[in-house]
């Protein structure tokens, strides 16, 4: 079946609000319950990952300016999910780490996220949810090759 891109991109457009707004009805966590924005959890997600991020690092991987960053980790901190360490030979290198709060309230997001996904894709077929997973893959590739 052959669609011109623009009536690809359309279709597309009309289906991400609604699977946007259908994943965020499932969710019963902090996110949804506005308590962490979705910028904020990208950084915990990414803190989790890498254990512990300087300021530059972290205002790069949101593409926004270290004072941006700043105001972003000041509410981490305050709500006990990070906290700041500075370099003990250098006390303009600030280091964030997650607490175990932080640790915890990732990890309770990734596994509600992932019972949410078991549900809905438990419904699709084996052959599309792979078709789905490769075609996503693709994409993340080549956004992240665009972000280097």
């Amino acid at each position: 079946m052959k669609m011109p891109i623009e009536e690809f991109a359309d279709k597309i457009n009309d289906i991400i609000p609604v699977m946007i707004r259908e994943f965020a009805k499932r969710q019963v966590n902090e996110l949804s319950k506005g308590k962490i924005t979705l910028p904020q959890l990208l950084i915990l997600g990414f803190l989790e990952k890498s254990k512990e991020a300087k300021m530059t690092d972290l205002a790069h991987f949101m593409s926004v300016s270290t004072a941006a960053m700043t105001g972003l980790i000041e509410r981490l901190v305050k709500y006990g999910y990070a906290v700041r360490d500075q370099e003990p030979g250098d006390r303009r290198v600030v280091k964030i780490k997650l607490t175990l709060k932080g640790r915890d309230i990732i990890k309770k997001i990734n596994y509600q996220r992932r019972q949410m996904i078991i549900d809905i894709f438990a419904k699709v077929s084996e052959h599309d949810r792979s078709d789905y997973l490769r075609v996503l893959t693709k994409i993340e590739e080549m956004l992240s090759e665009q972000a280097k």
